[in-house]
Protein backbone atom coordinates (compact mmCIF):
# COMPACT_ATOMS: atom_id res chain seq x y z
CA UNK A 1 0.00 0.00 0.00
CA UNK A 2 1.01 3.81 -0.63
CA UNK A 3 1.37 6.25 1.92
CA UNK A 4 0.28 9.06 1.17
CA UNK A 5 1.77 12.69 2.94
CA UNK A 6 -1.55 14.33 2.95
CA UNK A 7 -0.13 18.02 3.68
CA UNK A 8 2.56 17.46 0.52
CA UNK A 9 -0.10 17.14 -1.73
CA UNK A 10 -2.00 19.81 -0.57
CA UNK A 11 1.25 22.31 -0.61
CA UNK A 12 0.85 23.16 3.27
CA UNK A 13 3.01 22.53 6.46
CA UNK A 14 1.41 20.53 9.22
CA UNK A 15 1.09 23.87 11.38
CA UNK A 16 -1.23 25.18 9.04
CA UNK A 17 -4.68 26.14 10.33
CA UNK A 18 -7.71 24.71 9.15
CA UNK A 19 -8.93 27.67 6.93
CA UNK A 20 -4.98 28.05 5.30
CA UNK A 21 -6.52 23.87 4.76
CA UNK A 22 -9.20 25.04 3.25
CA UNK A 23 -7.75 27.73 0.87
CA UNK A 24 -4.86 25.16 -0.44
CA UNK A 25 -7.74 22.60 -1.36
CA UNK A 26 -9.78 25.64 -3.53
CA UNK A 27 -6.61 26.52 -5.10
CA UNK A 28 -5.70 22.25 -6.08
CA UNK A 29 -9.29 21.59 -7.19
CA UNK A 30 -9.39 25.05 -9.46
CA UNK A 31 -5.52 23.76 -11.23
CA UNK A 32 -6.81 20.12 -11.57
CA UNK A 33 -10.23 20.03 -12.20
CA UNK A 34 -10.63 17.49 -15.21
CA UNK A 35 -13.31 20.04 -17.22
CA UNK A 36 -10.64 22.66 -17.06
CA UNK A 37 -6.81 21.88 -16.99
CA UNK A 38 -4.16 20.69 -19.52
CA UNK A 39 -2.08 19.53 -16.80
CA UNK A 40 -0.78 16.18 -16.83
CA UNK A 41 -2.44 13.51 -14.81
CA UNK A 42 -5.39 16.54 -13.85
CA UNK A 43 -7.88 13.49 -13.11
CA UNK A 44 -5.81 11.80 -10.41
CA UNK A 45 -3.97 14.95 -8.54
CA UNK A 46 -7.41 16.22 -8.52
CA UNK A 47 -8.60 12.94 -6.69
CA UNK A 48 -5.76 13.18 -4.47
CA UNK A 49 -6.09 16.90 -3.42
CA UNK A 50 -9.95 15.61 -2.36
CA UNK A 51 -8.86 13.05 -0.34
CA UNK A 52 -6.10 14.58 1.36
CA UNK A 53 -8.46 17.85 2.41
CA UNK A 54 -11.13 14.97 3.56
CA UNK A 55 -8.83 13.65 5.57
CA UNK A 56 -7.32 17.28 6.98
CA UNK A 57 -10.41 19.49 7.21
CA UNK A 58 -11.43 17.10 10.04
CA UNK A 59 -10.17 18.34 12.91
CA UNK A 60 -9.79 14.75 14.38
CA UNK A 61 -9.02 13.03 11.19
CA UNK A 62 -6.50 15.10 10.76
CA UNK A 63 -4.86 14.36 14.49
CA UNK A 64 -4.98 10.84 14.08
CA UNK A 65 -3.54 10.98 10.75
CA UNK A 66 -1.00 12.79 12.80
CA UNK A 67 -0.04 9.97 14.84
CA UNK A 68 1.07 8.26 12.57
CA UNK A 69 4.27 10.34 12.32
CA UNK A 70 6.55 11.54 9.73
CA UNK A 71 9.19 8.72 9.09
CA UNK A 72 6.97 7.66 5.48
CA UNK A 73 7.41 9.76 2.46
CA UNK A 74 4.84 10.25 -0.06
CA UNK A 75 4.72 7.57 -2.56
CA UNK A 76 6.54 5.09 -0.28
CA UNK A 77 5.52 1.35 -0.95
CA UNK A 78 4.89 -1.15 1.92
CA UNK A 79 3.31 0.98 4.54
CA UNK A 80 0.89 -0.71 6.70
CA UNK A 81 -0.73 0.95 9.73
CA UNK A 82 0.96 -0.12 13.19
CA UNK A 83 -1.09 -2.06 15.00
CA UNK A 84 -3.88 -0.64 17.39
CA UNK A 85 -2.21 2.77 15.85
CA UNK A 86 -6.07 4.41 17.17
CA UNK A 87 -5.93 2.55 20.21
CA UNK A 88 -7.08 5.48 23.09
CA UNK A 89 -8.21 8.33 20.54
CA UNK A 90 -11.55 9.49 20.50
CA UNK A 91 -14.33 10.01 17.51
CA UNK A 92 -16.95 11.98 17.88
CA UNK A 93 -20.12 12.27 15.71
CA UNK A 94 -21.50 9.57 12.90
CA UNK A 95 -19.52 7.34 10.44
CA UNK A 96 -16.91 8.81 8.46
CA UNK A 97 -17.35 9.14 4.78
CA UNK A 98 -14.89 5.51 4.12
CA UNK A 99 -15.94 3.03 2.88
CA UNK A 100 -17.61 4.69 -0.38
CA UNK A 101 -14.87 2.87 -3.23
CA UNK A 102 -14.01 6.96 -3.71
CA UNK A 103 -10.90 6.86 -1.70
CA UNK A 104 -7.31 5.04 -1.62
CA UNK A 105 -6.46 1.65 -0.11
CA UNK A 106 -4.38 4.37 2.38
CA UNK A 107 -7.40 5.92 3.43
CA UNK A 108 -9.34 3.37 3.72
CA UNK A 109 -6.96 1.69 5.51
CA UNK A 110 -7.23 4.55 8.36
CA UNK A 111 -10.59 5.92 8.16
CA UNK A 112 -12.68 3.79 6.35
CA UNK A 113 -14.61 2.65 9.88
CA UNK A 114 -14.03 6.09 12.05
CA UNK A 115 -15.98 8.89 12.68
CA UNK A 116 -16.01 12.64 12.17
CA UNK A 117 -15.61 15.39 13.87
CA UNK A 118 -18.72 17.03 15.42
CA UNK A 119 -19.68 20.59 15.30
CA UNK A 120 -22.16 22.46 16.91
CA UNK A 121 -24.51 25.19 14.80
CA UNK A 122 -25.23 28.43 17.00
CA UNK A 123 -28.79 27.06 17.95
CA UNK A 124 -29.67 27.53 21.48
CA UNK A 125 -32.13 24.50 21.20
CA UNK A 126 -31.94 21.81 23.87
CA UNK A 127 -29.97 18.67 22.18
CA UNK A 128 -28.43 15.80 22.97
CA UNK A 129 -24.41 15.47 22.58
CA UNK A 130 -22.86 12.76 19.78
CA UNK A 131 -21.68 9.70 20.78
CA UNK A 132 -17.80 9.24 20.93
CA UNK A 133 -16.24 6.11 20.45
CA UNK A 134 -12.61 4.69 21.28
CA UNK A 135 -10.61 1.87 20.99
CA UNK A 136 -8.89 0.53 23.95
CA UNK A 137 -6.59 -2.20 24.77
CA UNK A 138 -7.25 -4.71 28.23
CA UNK A 139 -5.12 -7.73 29.10
CA UNK A 140 -6.57 -10.80 28.45
CA UNK A 141 -6.58 -11.65 32.02
CA UNK A 142 -9.01 -8.90 32.67
CA UNK A 143 -11.27 -10.62 30.42
CA UNK A 144 -11.08 -14.24 32.07
CA UNK A 145 -11.59 -12.62 36.24
CA UNK A 146 -13.25 -8.70 35.16
CA UNK A 147 -11.91 -5.71 36.64
CA UNK A 148 -12.06 -1.89 37.09
CA UNK A 149 -9.56 -0.06 35.48
CA UNK A 150 -8.50 3.50 34.74
CA UNK A 151 -8.52 4.26 31.26
CA UNK A 152 -6.56 7.56 29.19
CA UNK A 153 -8.59 8.94 26.08
CA UNK A 154 -7.69 11.57 23.94
CA UNK A 155 -9.60 13.71 21.93
CA UNK A 156 -9.21 16.60 19.73
CA UNK A 157 -9.85 20.31 20.84
CA UNK A 158 -9.43 23.42 18.48
CA UNK A 159 -6.50 26.07 19.63
CA UNK A 160 -6.69 29.82 19.26
CA UNK A 161 -4.61 29.73 16.26
CA UNK A 162 -7.56 27.21 14.62
CA UNK A 163 -5.02 24.19 14.87
CA UNK A 164 -6.16 21.00 16.48
CA UNK A 165 -4.60 19.69 19.44
CA UNK A 166 -5.16 16.86 21.71
CA UNK A 167 -6.50 16.85 25.05
CA UNK A 168 -6.37 13.50 27.51
CA UNK A 169 -9.05 12.93 30.05
CA UNK A 170 -9.14 9.36 32.52
CA UNK A 171 -12.07 7.47 33.06
CA UNK A 172 -12.64 4.43 35.66
CA UNK A 173 -14.16 1.85 33.35
CA UNK A 174 -15.74 -1.69 34.67
CA UNK A 175 -14.38 -4.37 32.46
CA UNK A 176 -16.75 -7.24 32.30
CA UNK A 177 -15.95 -11.13 32.88
CA UNK A 178 -15.80 -12.77 29.07
CA UNK A 179 -15.25 -9.51 27.80
CA UNK A 180 -14.53 -10.26 24.31
CA UNK A 181 -12.45 -8.45 20.99
CA UNK A 182 -14.63 -6.11 19.23
CA UNK A 183 -17.09 -5.49 22.10
CA UNK A 184 -18.20 -2.52 22.86
CA UNK A 185 -18.65 -1.51 26.72
CA UNK A 186 -21.52 1.84 26.75
CA UNK A 187 -20.65 4.41 29.18
CA UNK A 188 -23.98 6.65 29.64
CA UNK A 189 -23.35 10.08 29.00
CA UNK A 190 -19.72 10.00 28.80
CA UNK A 191 -20.06 11.33 24.73
CA UNK A 192 -20.26 14.98 23.61
CA UNK A 193 -22.11 17.44 25.58
CA UNK A 194 -25.31 18.60 24.75
CA UNK A 195 -26.54 21.91 23.50
CA UNK A 196 -28.84 24.04 26.04
CA UNK A 197 -30.33 21.94 28.33
CA UNK A 198 -29.97 18.59 25.81
CA UNK A 199 -27.95 15.29 27.52
CA UNK A 200 -24.25 14.30 26.71
CA UNK A 201 -24.02 11.70 24.16
CA UNK A 202 -22.69 8.37 25.35
CA UNK A 203 -19.45 6.90 24.82
CA UNK A 204 -18.60 3.04 23.10
CA UNK A 205 -15.29 1.71 24.14
CA UNK A 206 -14.38 -1.28 21.47
CA UNK A 207 -12.44 -3.50 23.28
CA UNK A 208 -9.20 -5.31 22.22
CA UNK A 209 -6.74 -7.61 23.43
CA UNK A 210 -2.54 -6.63 24.27
CA UNK A 211 -0.51 -9.26 22.45
CA UNK A 212 0.03 -11.66 25.03
CA UNK A 213 3.77 -13.55 25.42
CA UNK A 214 1.95 -16.99 25.67
CA UNK A 215 -1.59 -17.09 24.70
CA UNK A 216 -3.44 -15.99 20.75
CA UNK A 217 -7.32 -15.21 21.08
CA UNK A 218 -9.31 -16.24 18.26
CA UNK A 219 -12.65 -15.43 18.87
CA UNK A 220 -13.77 -16.65 22.60
CA UNK A 221 -10.97 -19.72 21.78
CA UNK A 222 -7.40 -19.38 23.27
CA UNK A 223 -4.29 -21.65 22.66
CA UNK A 224 -0.72 -21.85 23.88
CA UNK A 225 1.83 -23.33 21.57
CA UNK A 226 3.85 -25.75 24.23
CA UNK A 227 7.36 -27.24 23.12
CA UNK A 228 7.97 -30.95 23.97
CA UNK A 229 11.27 -32.98 24.03
CA UNK A 230 11.34 -35.90 21.49
CA UNK A 231 11.47 -38.77 23.78
CA UNK A 232 8.46 -36.75 25.63
CA UNK A 233 6.61 -36.64 22.42
CA UNK A 234 7.19 -40.79 21.94
CA UNK A 235 6.93 -41.79 24.81
CA UNK A 236 4.24 -39.78 25.99
CA UNK A 237 4.15 -37.30 29.81
CA UNK A 238 2.64 -35.20 31.92
CA UNK A 239 3.38 -31.57 31.22
CA UNK A 240 2.46 -28.64 33.74
CA UNK A 241 0.20 -26.23 31.22
CA UNK A 242 0.14 -22.52 32.40
CA UNK A 243 -3.74 -20.85 31.33
CA UNK A 244 -5.26 -17.91 32.69
CA UNK A 245 -6.75 -19.27 35.22
CA UNK A 246 -3.79 -21.43 36.79
CA UNK A 247 -1.60 -24.40 36.06
CA UNK A 248 -3.03 -27.82 34.67
CA UNK A 249 -1.80 -30.78 34.62
CA UNK A 250 -2.07 -32.09 30.69
CA UNK A 251 -1.45 -35.62 29.64
CA UNK A 252 0.94 -35.76 26.57
CA UNK A 253 -0.27 -39.14 24.81
CA UNK A 254 2.79 -41.49 23.39
CA UNK A 255 3.59 -41.13 19.50
CA UNK A 256 2.22 -37.26 18.80
CA UNK A 257 3.34 -35.23 16.11
CA UNK A 258 4.41 -31.42 16.07
CA UNK A 259 1.64 -29.06 15.76
CA UNK A 260 -0.88 -31.80 17.36
CA UNK A 261 -3.99 -29.88 18.67
CA UNK A 262 -5.37 -30.78 22.20
CA UNK A 263 -8.69 -28.99 23.48
CA UNK A 264 -9.88 -28.12 26.58
CA UNK A 265 -13.15 -27.74 26.87
CA UNK A 266 -14.75 -24.74 27.85
CA UNK A 267 -11.31 -23.10 29.33
CA UNK A 268 -11.32 -20.48 26.59
CA UNK A 269 -12.89 -16.91 27.55
CA UNK A 270 -15.76 -17.03 30.04
CA UNK A 271 -19.05 -16.75 29.42
CA UNK A 272 -22.52 -18.25 28.36
CA UNK A 273 -20.77 -20.18 25.54
CA UNK A 274 -17.50 -20.16 26.97
CA UNK A 275 -14.63 -20.48 24.39
CA UNK A 276 -12.18 -23.21 24.54
CA UNK A 277 -8.15 -23.56 25.38
CA UNK A 278 -5.64 -25.38 23.11
CA UNK A 279 -2.71 -26.56 23.53
CA UNK A 280 -0.66 -26.79 20.44
CA UNK A 281 2.48 -29.01 20.66
CA UNK A 282 5.80 -28.63 19.05
CA UNK A 283 7.94 -30.70 19.10
CA UNK A 284 12.09 -29.43 19.67
CA UNK A 285 15.42 -30.70 20.04
CA UNK A 286 18.10 -28.90 22.11
CA UNK A 287 20.52 -26.91 19.85
CA UNK A 288 23.38 -28.45 20.65
CA UNK A 289 24.00 -32.47 21.80
CA UNK A 290 26.64 -33.96 24.16
CA UNK A 291 28.47 -36.93 23.24
CA UNK A 292 25.95 -39.24 25.06
CA UNK A 293 23.37 -37.75 23.22
CA UNK A 294 24.77 -38.01 20.21
CA UNK A 295 26.00 -41.60 20.57
CA UNK A 296 21.77 -42.02 21.50
CA UNK A 297 20.46 -40.06 18.44
CA UNK A 298 23.00 -42.62 16.41
CA UNK A 299 21.88 -45.64 17.93
CA UNK A 300 17.85 -44.73 17.34
CA UNK A 301 18.75 -43.94 13.44
CA UNK A 302 20.60 -47.86 12.81
CA UNK A 303 17.85 -49.24 14.97
CA UNK A 304 14.98 -47.38 12.83
CA UNK A 305 17.01 -47.95 9.66
CA UNK A 306 17.59 -51.49 10.22
CA UNK A 307 14.03 -52.09 11.24
CA UNK A 308 12.14 -49.90 8.04
CA UNK A 309 8.85 -49.77 9.55
CA UNK A 310 8.74 -46.10 9.86
CA UNK A 311 9.22 -44.02 6.44
CA UNK A 312 7.26 -40.78 6.86
CA UNK A 313 8.71 -39.36 3.13
CA UNK A 314 7.68 -42.46 1.79
CA UNK A 315 5.11 -40.52 -0.14
CA UNK A 316 7.27 -37.64 -1.28
CA UNK A 317 7.84 -39.03 -4.92
CA UNK A 318 7.54 -36.82 -7.92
Amino acid sequence: MEYKDYYQILGISKQASQDDIKKAYRKQARKYHPDVSQENQAEERFKEAGEAYEVLKDPEKRTAYDQLGSSWKTGEQGFQPPPNWDEGFEFHGGNASGGSGSFSDFFESLFGGGAGFQSHTGSNRAEQGNDSHAKVMIDLEDAYHGTQKSMSLRSTVMNPQGQPELKTRTLKVSIPKGVSAGQKIRLQGQGSPGLGNGLAGDLYLEIGFNPHRLYQVVGSDVSIVVPVVPWEAALGNHVAIPTPTGNIDLKIPKGVSSGKRMRLKGRGLPGKNPGDFYVILEIVLPETLSDKEQALYQSLQQASAHDGAFKPREDLVV
